[in-house]
């Protein structure tokens, strides 16, 4: 298609909001709709007590969160861009983590990472307003999903969360083949719908995956900001709350 070479572009919210009419709504969904942080949180907690880690050299949760925290988006980055595939990153997401918080990474349990993944997939903590805002979309567009996330786990957090029932379409860079900000996986989730950038607009919490991403197949974007980081991008739109959606849609 001929708009693949096509440039996105900021507008204006005041002078040319009413311009636009779009029909396709793209989210996010770790860190935008489903709590990824929250969620991850409890699942690493109760490993600590479970597995006893404690007794395999790493002192305190509050040490076991922070490697997690340092080692999975670093391997998430990594993943991102092609440095690594799946497979290598849960091998070697536990080991890291335990060697960077003090433990034995040999003593790791082999089911640790299956576990982990099991547990996190399954709570159903969302972003405040998730559902509400999802239900009032939904009236008035079609709503996807576009994650780089992997199709067992991202359906059944979908599934845990009861977010599966809003989208029409769910798009994942495991079936695809591209990630996020490869705009070819946007180019394939508009395939898929029939329709143009100039139809679609972006919702996510990631500078990189989910704003450039959508700038490179040019597709407005709104950039779900809660904490008020400052980046480099310029998107076209930036939230705080999901509330907030319901002002520009």
């Amino acid at each position: 298609m001929n708009w693949r070479s096509t440039r996105s572009k900021t507008i204006n919210i005041d002078a040319d909001f009413q311009l636009k009419t779009y029909q396709h709504l793209f989210f996010d969904l770790d860190h935008t709709l489903w709590d990824y942080d929250r969620n991850v949180a409890e699942s690493l907690s109760e490993l600590y007590q479970i597995y006893g880690l404690r007794d395999l050299g790493i002192p305190t949760f509050e040490k076991f969160f922070e490697a997690f925290h340092q080692i999975n988006f670093q391997l998430w980055d990594w993943y991102n861009v092609g440095k690594i595939d799946k497979h290598d990153l849960r091998k070697e997401r536990f080991p890291r983590i335990f060697t960077h918080a003090g433990g034995n990474a040999a003593a790791i349990p082999l089911e640790f990472e299956e576990d982990f993944m099991h547990r996190t997939s399954s709570k159903p903590h969302v972003f405040p307003y998730s559902k509400e805002i999802l239900t009032y979309l939904k009236e008035k567009y079609r709503i996807h999903v576009i994650t780089n996330g992997f199709n067992e786990s991202q359906a059944k957090k979908m599934r845990s969360s009861g977010l599966d029932s809003y989208f029409e379409l769910i798009v994942t860079s495991e079936t695809t083949g591209y990630k996020k900000p490869d705009p070819r996986i946007f180019y394939h989730a508009m395939d898929q719908l029939a329709t143009n950038p100039d139809r679609c607009l972006m919702i996510g919490d990631n500078p990189s995956s989910d704003i450039l991403g959508a700038q490179n197949a040019a597709i407005d974007q709104v950039y779900f900001n809660p904490d008020g980081k400052t980046i480099d991008l310029k998107p076209t739109y930036m939230i705080r709350h999901l509330r907030e959606l319901e002002d520009l849609l």
